[in-house]
């Protein structure tokens, strides 16, 4: 079976400003389309287009699950999520182009789901699947 990575992220327009949380299975495209304006919706009418944070992840189900939790958390956690990591909210886009260093060490993708009856470990809000 082949694997693939999938990615949780977060785009901004400034730092502490307006923050979109999406899901992809290529981050860098993404992020481009996203500085681009090539996608229309919220991050186009707020200009989220900084790349401030992102998780990868091995299963699409866990990636999705993520981001929908990180998308039902209050405001000052999702700055702590990113500020834990990037405290001085620098763009991450040139890092995926090989540009820059990344802030962080990017461990390996966190797998996240392996199936029913599997507890997802992500910090907040732990959650069995059944």
């Amino acid at each position: 079976m082949r694997e693939h990575a999938y990615a949780v992220y977060l785009m901004t327009n400034t730092p502490r400003g307006v923050l979109y949380v999406g899901v992809t299975s290529n981050l860098l495209y993404r992020a481009q389309q996203h500085r681009e304006h090539l996608l229309a919706g919220f991050s186009n009418r707020y200009g989220c287009t900084r790349l401030v944070w992102f998780e990868n992840h091995t299963h699409v189900e866990g990636a999705i699950y993520r981001e929908k939790l990180i998308k039902r958390w209050r405001r000052a956690w999702k700055f702590e999520l990113v500020e834990t990591r990037n405290p001085d909210w620098v763009d991450l886009y040139p890092a995926l182009l090989g540009e820059a260093e990344l802030p962080w060490y990017e461990p390996p993708a966190v797998s996240g789901f392996d199936g029913p009856g599997s507890t997802l470990r992500f910090g907040r809000d732990d959650k069995e699947i059944s």
